[in-house]
This record gives C-alpha cells, sequence and structure tokens, in this order.
C-alpha cells in the first residue's frame, strides 16, 4: 500500500527537501497547503493545493502529514495531526521547548502514530564518513571534536528566519544539526558553556555561537558565523591514531535546490576534489578519505517502513527534545556566564 502525504508548507524546506525524497522513497504527496500553488503544479503536478493545515489534517485520504512551517507552528501542527490520527513528520526544530518536545513524543505513543524529526544533516556525506571512520577505528580514541558551520551573509534572510523570537536565532536552526550530530557520536556531555551572540547589525534574533562541551577527557567545540568570508574547515576531528579534516559541507542541498532528483545515481555524490583527509599522528602523513555517498532519502525510507512494517522511527521526537535541552542549557551558559552541568 502506497503511503499518501500531505505538505503543510512549500517554501525551501518543502519544496526542494521533503516532496522530492518523499517521492524517491515510494511516498505519494497529495495535497499541499501552500499559497504557491503554480509552483505546486510545476513540482508535484498530481498533488492539490489547499488552503489551511486544518483542511489537510481533516483529509481522510492522507496518512502522513509533513510540516514544513517556522518553529513556532511545529507544535500546534504537530499535535492537531497526532490528534487527529495522523503519522508525522515535522522540521526540526521540534520546537521552542524541550518539555514542549516531550509532551509530543507523549502524545504519539497515547495515539500509536509515528512521529519523526527531520534532522536530515544525520545522513549528511560528511557525517556518515566521519562515523565510518570512527566505527573502523581509524582514528583511535577521539579526543577533540571541532565542527563548524561558518558562512558569509552579512544580510539576514527575510522572512520568519529573522524574526525576534528565540526559536529563529542560529543556534535553533544551524545548532539543532551539529547539536543531533555530537549527540549521536558522544551522547550527553558533562557539561556545556556557550556564548551565544548577534554580530549582523540588522539581525533580529542571535545569528552566532559558540559552544564548549565536555565529556571526560573528550572535548568537542561547536560554532557557527555568519560573517565569516573563509570558513576553513567543517570538521577538525583528532583521535590518539590520526586526525580527520574535511572542509566541504555535503553536496545535497545545492544538488537539489538545482532539481537533481534524489533518484539521480549523481545525488548525494561528492567529486574528489572535496574529499577530507585523514592525517596520521605518528608519522604525519595524509590521505585522501572518499567521502560516503549523502542519502537524505535513508530518512523517508525509515518512514516508510515504520508507517508500514512498524520498523524504528529514523529520529525520535525524545532524541529531537534532547537536542532543544542542550540549546536551552546553553542560552542559559551564555546569559550567566557559567558551565551548565548534566546530572
Amino acid at each position: 500500500m502506497t503511503i499518501k502525504a500531505g505538505l503543510i508548507g512549500f517554501g525551501v524546506a518543502g519544496r526542494y527537501f521533503h516532496a522530492p525524497l518523499m517521492r524517491a522513497a515510494g511516498i505519494e504527496v497529495v495535497a499541499v497547503v501552500t499559497s504557491r500553488s503554480e509552483d505546486v503544479r510545476q513540482t508535484i503536478p498530481n498533488a492539490q493545493t489547499v488552503s489551511t493545515a486544518e483542511e489537510l489534517i481533516a483529509r481522510s485520504d492522507v496518512d502522513l502529514i509533513v510540516i514544513a512551517t517556522p518553529t513556532n507552528l511545529h507544535v500546534p501542527q504537530t499535535r492537531a495531526a497526532l490528534q487527529a490520527g495522523k503519522h508525522v513528520v515535522v522540521d526540526k526544530p521540534i520546537s521552542a521547548t524541550s518539555a514542549e518536545a516531550r509532551q509530543l513524543a507523549q502524545l504519539a505513543r497515547e495515539r500509536g502514530r509515528a512521529l519523526a524529526v527531520f534532522h536530515n544533516r544525520r545522513w549528511d556525506n560528511d557525517f556518515l564518513t566521519l562515523q565510518k571512520l570512527i566505527r573502523e577505528n581509524q582514528l583511535g580514541e577521539i579526543n577533540a571534536y571541532h565542527a563548524r558551520w561558518d558562512r558569509y551573509r552579512p544580510q539576514p534572510s527575510p522572512g520568519w528566519r529573522n524574526q525576534a523570537e528565540r526559536s529563529s536565532s542560529m543556534l535553533y536552526d544551524l545548532g539543532s544539526h551539529m547539536i543531533d550530530q555530537a549527540l549521536m557520536l558522544f551522547g550527553t556531555p558533562d557539561w556545556i558553556q556557550a556564548d551565544v551572540f548577534k554580530q549582523r547589525q540588522t539581525a533580529l534574533i542571535e545569528d552566532g555561537f559558540e559552544i564548549l562541551m565536555a565529556k571526560d577527557r573528550l572535548r568537542i567545540t561547536l560554532g557557527v558565523s555568519y560573517m565569516a568570508a573563509e570558513g576553513g574547515w567543517r570538521y577538525r576531528v583528532h583521535g590518539a591514531q590520526a586526525s580527520y579534516l574535511k572542509e566541504h559541507l555535503d553536496p545535497q542541498e545545492p544538488q537539489a535546490r538545482a532539481g537533481i532528483r534524489p533518484e539521480d545515481p549523481q545525488f548525494g555524490v561528492e567529486p574528489e576534489s572535496s574529499w577530507g583527509k585523514l592525517v596520521q599522528g605518528a608519522t604525519g602523513s595524509s590521505q585522501l578519505v572518499p567521502s560516503e555517498r549523502g542519502r537524505w532519502v535513508s530518512f523517508y525510507e525509515q518512514v516508510r517502513d515504520s508507517i508500514s512494517h512498524g520498523a524504528p522511527v529514523p529520529v525520535l521526537a525524545d532524541e529531537a527534545a534532547k537536542v532543544i535541552e542542550m540549546i536551552e542549557a546553553a542560552y542559559v551558559s551564555s546569559s550567566e556566564g557559567k558551565r551548565v552541568y548534566f546530572s
């Protein structure tokens, strides 16, 4: 049986990420909530355009509701869809508070519905490559993990991403991905210390951050600046045996925006010129590391299997709640100028 989905929102995420990935995973989009009806006709010719989320959620021919709206709408729309008996995919961050995220997780359990959070960066090519290196113990015990996501965008984008509310900040946006990846690799840290700040003159909310976390001897640093003309390394991961250094971002977003479909054999494939390198500690010798193929479609394949066969949900709401808990702690640390410890 083909899963039929309704998509709320047809901006960048809805049009270029969710819709193509669902199609590639065999999920049919039957209706979209948007005012961009012409864009829908061009992209999903057989899908209907509807006016409101309420109208979409009430449809009897929709099994899965996909929420690609501003963060402040995630909680009420997710709650309404679950209460209507729908399975739900919601864009990250799932909510503004960890308490809300846990409430949604509990509601999904009570209703017996799948609730998955779109932390698609778990399937980035560089992160998959790093996981493979760690799994194969090519780095040895990790002692330092540095991840950055710097860009040069001196003028804030118009729209909801530059609103004077915390859930629109860069810590909730890119920070959600970076924290999720760190938690996947290392689990909950012992403590976190953060500086969350605003640098661009016309920014209405924090647009950068520097985070330091620790777990025993391991040190984890995460950072974002939107005033960096040259970002440098995306990852610098140091182990007792070797280091992994990676500069270039996963190619799936620019490929998707260029109209390349996830079914294309080259989607998610990175050229050799963008590969990272492995540097041996004992000798200083280095070698290129072939990048794994990035595969965001894996998220929706797992959503499909979860709904159809009861397989595990790819990203649980409880996991997403942990990410929000780290963000909340980072804000406390930044405002009070202290480390925040986790039991």
